[in-house]
């Protein structure tokens, strides 16, 4: 299978695209460039910097392929050549050249710096477009004559010498390296390979190519119903879900080493039976979460994972069957369980191992209710499940729920609570107890105490700049004791400053919990018993990081932990737990220092799991990163940090979601 080595001028590749010589193959990414890095791109050319060499296959084949984000091109006269590796290069240089509206690159005559046009640089007579220079009929003698006259203090030679170093930038060559005689399987492969920047792929981006790679056409449908659901406020119902929803549907379980070989191995119309399931359950599923359960937006969920193995049952579901309130209770019923549970925070390919093969019992939501320990008994929610929880929590989807079932409205336009607010109508999370009056004197009360879910109310950005700093016991006057209530706030007017805060807390968790029990009440199966079943193993739950930083020393972070009435106090290193992350979500595995003990870290799927104290910290690696982000930038001096006394963690550990660490 020969690999031949070549080159070609920018300007040569460009007439290739133009032509329809370049095609891009449908497992090609969307062109993402923004017009800066254009900008870079075209001043990398300029100074003679390396731009890295071109990735094309030649084939016979015909596989299916995506449209570049060029002009229209025509079809080709001859063989075309498919790129794998460089497109948002050769794209971007395409749009220069080609005088795209969103490529208008520009070039200052005096600094040599290059930019997107702008409303300042068409006014600036040093500013000149690149696609003016580089036209081949462009006369450099004119425009530099020009440049002279508009007063460009700039010698005459070195203005020439400028503008045809800038001109030369087409003739510039790539290196080119063409295979054939490859198929597309290999092929997806070698893309897929090439473009992990040399880590391992995530199991969804492996099962993304192998679709591509066994029916080709399947991407364009995704972004299709991608397109769909984003029309409808699904937006999060993208190419990533609907990959993991079809490979339910054909294998009946999650993704894992094995899962790429069957997907291979499947035959057409095992694919398209999984189409058509994941298309039909979508479009049963998301109208009884909005009807229903009143979820709006896929914005409010905290997994779209949970909702794979219902979109199984549903897409299966008999056409000539209808659908009673009793199921379609219970479908609900489980979402909110699951949802409460958090049922896919840790290692969800193999969770959906077990739920998948469970709807396709006789007995589907039974079948997942057991699954999730609650088979024979109705669960309970109780405000000691509520302490500790905050924004992060599944809870917090049920806060709102409840809230806008009641009837809450903004506490500024009195419009009923909705995700679909937009500008200073915006939903936001408002401290009811502001930060302020909670924090002073300095260390009142503990970050995850202000931060508290029953601290949290819904209302529009607008309301929550009026009420700003002010107490509870300052403004609770103004609003309507009706409007209060149904945000389930307590009314008592002793709870209303700070020094009641803890009492607050108490008595809007008791308000919370009984609005979420008649909510689970509302949908639980008839046949569930009346008895509550056993209490989730991370209620009353919490775990807090603390970041302590310096520009002269590494940083560290201390955690604290409640679990089961208990307190556990360790530290990490703040470089090391990152540089172990990094590694992990490359495929790698990775010892951590937790308090005194050493872990050996790898990667289940798509989740990082840490075990930090009692708990078996999950989530994916962009969650941890956000985490730690948002930990850092509230990062305290380092010398204020004292080294954690306590022992390690001997008992068993429980999963604990890291989006849920405060």
């Amino acid at each position: 299978m020969p690999v031949k080595k070549t080159a070609n001028s920018v300007e040569g590749l460009a007439k290739q695209i133009s032509r329809g010589e370049i095609k891009l193959p449908e497992i090609q990414r969307a062109y993402v460039w923004k017009p800066p890095q254009v900008a870079r791109l075209v001043e990398s050319l300029y100074r003679g910097y390396p731009t890295g060499s071109l990735l094309f296959w030649e084939t016979d084949e015909a596989p299916a392929t995506r449209d570049a984000a060029t002009s229209d091109v025509a079809e080709p006269a001859v063989r075309p050549l498919y790129l794998l590796d460089g497109q948002q290069r050769l794209t971007s240089l395409h749009r220069v050249l080609s005088g795209h509206p969103e490529a208008q690159i520009v070039f200052n005559v005096e600094t040599q710096a290059f930019q997107n046009q702008s409303a300042a640089t068409r006014q600036d007579a040093r500013w000149v477009r690149v696609y003016d220079i580089v036209h081949p009929d462009t006369d450099l003698f004119d425009v530099r004559s020009a440049l002279l006259q508009a007063g460009i203090p700039v010698e005459s030679k070195d203005i020439g010498t400028r503008l045809n170093q800038l001109a030369a930038v087409v003739k510039h060559d790539f290196h080119m390296e063409v295979l054939s005689g490859f198929s597309y399987e290999e092929v997806t492969q070698i893309f897929t390979r090439v473009n992990s920047g040399g880590r391992n792929l995530k199991t969804v981006d492996l099962a993304q190519s192998t679709l591509s790679a066994r029916w080709p056409g399947i991407l364009r449908r995704m972004e299709t119903e991608q397109e769909f659901w984003t029309a409808r406020s699904y937006k999060h119902i993208d190419v990533t879900f609907l990959t993991r929803a079809l490979t339910g549907a054909v294998l009946g379980r999650g993704l894992s080493s094995g899962a790429h070989a069957r997907l291979v191995s499947s035959s057409d119309a095992e694919l398209d039976r999984g189409w058509t399931t994941v298309q039909r359950g979508l479009r049963r599923l998301v109208p009884l979460l909005q009807e229903n359960l009143g979820i709006t937006h896929s914005s409010l969920l905290p997994s779209m994972v949970t909702l794979i193995p219902l979109v199984v049952l549903l897409g299966e579901y008999p056409r000539d069957k209808q659908m009673d309130k009793g199921t379609a209770n219970g479908i609900l019923y489980w979402f909110l369980a699951a949802t409460v549970r958090a049922r896919y925070s840790g290692s969800t390919d193999t969770v959906l191992g077990r739920d998948i093969p469970a709807v396709r019992e006789p007995a589907p939501v039974r079948a997942l209710l057991e699954n999730l320990g609650i088979g024979s008994a109705r669960m309970q929610i109780t405000a000691q499940t509520l302490a500790g929880k905050n924004r992060n929590s599944p809870f917090f989807l049920l806060s709102f729920l409840v809230c806008r079932r009641a009837g809450a409205t903004d506490w500024w336009s009195s419009v009923v609570i909705s995700a679909a607010g937009e500008h200073d109508q915006r939903l936001e999370c408002h401290h009811i107890h502001p930060q302020a009056t909670l924090t002073v004197p300095s260390g009142r009360y503990a970050k995850n105490e202000i931060n508290d879910l029953a601290n949290l109310a819904f209302i529009s950005g607008h309301a929550n700049s009026r009420i700003a700093r002010r107490s509870p016991a300052d403004y609770f006057p103004e609003l309507d004791p009706g409007d209060l209530r149904a945000h389930c706030v307590p009314i008592q007017e002793n709870l209303r400053r700070a020094e009641s805060y803890r009492e607050f807390l108490a008595a809007r968790r008791q308000l919370l919990a009984a609005r979420m029990n008649d909510l689970l009440e509302e949908f639980r199966p008839e046949w569930l018993d009346d008895i509550a079943a056993e209490p989730d193993a991370t209620s009353g739950t919490a775990l807090e990081f603390a970041v302590y930083d310096s520009d002269w020393d590494r940083g560290r972070i201390t955690v604290r932990a409640h679990y089961d009435g208990h307190a556990w106090t360790g530290d990490i290193g703040l470089p090391e737990l990152e540089e172990a992350l990094d590694a992990v979500s490359s495929g790698l595995d990775a010892d951590l220092e937790v308090c005194g003990e050493t872990f050996s870290l790898s990667s289940d799927g798509d989740v990082v799991e840490v075990p930090i104290g009692p708990f078996l910290v999950t989530g994916k690696p962009e969650t941890w990163q956000e985490i730690l982000i948002r930990e850092k930038e509230e990062a305290r001096p380092l010398s204020q940090f004292q080294k954690a006394d306590s022992e390690p963690w001997r008992a068993p550990r429980v999963s604990f979601p890291v989006a849920a660490v405060d």
